[in-house]
């Protein structure tokens, strides 16, 4: 079996939670500087336009499944793929194997306080978690220079950025060499749950792959990101078909 597939030009490493959480340790500990992208999609969709974002995911040390499509197209294809690594759940993952063996992290993005309060609630849970420090994700471009020195300064070995896709990707991709860090990974909006201020859906609904449901029905201005599922469909379909896609191409 193979080690990744490729979906739509994107590729996609065939590992479950436990094991991205040991590679991504590995990185940190190696001081890699590698990225990993959780990708979903609404991210293989961007792809299609934009080919810098597709290089940049490709370019990345890993590539990960967190959303129920990308599951199900995997396992059409044969893949071996047990469940999906959802951000939140490989932040909580790493963060208690880094209070485990004293890996310090850092927390990057977010509207103000709510890094503040998910590290807070991340060494409430996982006693003896060294952050090494954190940032909301309100700056400008030109900021980038001092975000990365303090970073550095920080001597964090595992960086959590939660600004968005494409942003926190393009930024990583920029950036994360720079700051020191052995391994960069995008989270998304999982600061926002961690620390409550959004709620995650029940396990129920999760396990029947229908938390975008759920996230869409207690948040319906979200509906036209929403958009982009029906469209991978219509792409996986013409894929399948061997109808190639004109965009990002």
């Amino acid at each position: 079996m193979a080690d990744s597939i490729e979906i739509l030009g994107c590729r996609l490493d065939l590992l479950d939670a436990p094991s991205a959480t040991e590679r991504i340790l590995d990185f940190a500990r190696t001081g890699a500087g590698a990225q990993i992208v959780t990708l979903g999609t609404e991210m293989v969709v961007q792809a299609q336009r934009d080919p810098a974002f597709r290089a940049v995911v490709n370019g990345a040390a890993l590539s990960l499944c967190d959303t129920i499509g990308l599951l199900a197209v995997a396992r059409r294809r044969g893949a071996e793929l047990r469940e999906r690594v959802t951000g939140v759940e490989l932040v909580e993952r790493l963060c208690a194997h880094a209070a485990a063996e004293g890996v310090p992290v850092y927390l990057f993005g977010g509207a103000e306080g709510v890094a503040a309060d998910a590290a807070a609630v991340l060494e409430a849970r996982f006693p003896g978690l060294p952050i090494a420090g954190l940032r909301n994700g309100f700056f400008g471009e030109s900021e980038s220079a001092e975000i990365v020195a303090e970073i550095r300064a920080s001597e964090a070995q595992i960086l959590f950025v939660g600004l968005g896709s494409p942003r926190q990707e393009y930024w990583l991709a920029e950036h994360l060499r720079a700051t020191g860090c052995g391994a960069g990974v995008g989270v998304g909006g999982s600061f926002d749950v961690l620390s409550g201020r959004v709620k995650r859906a029940p396990r129920v609904w999760r396990r029947l792959g229908m938390e975008w449901l759920y996230r869409l029905l207690r948040e319906p201005h979200r509906w036209r990101r929403q958009l982009a599922l029906p469209y991978f469909v219509w792409l996986i379909t013409l894929d399948r078909l061997g109808v190639a896609s004109k965009k990002g191409t």
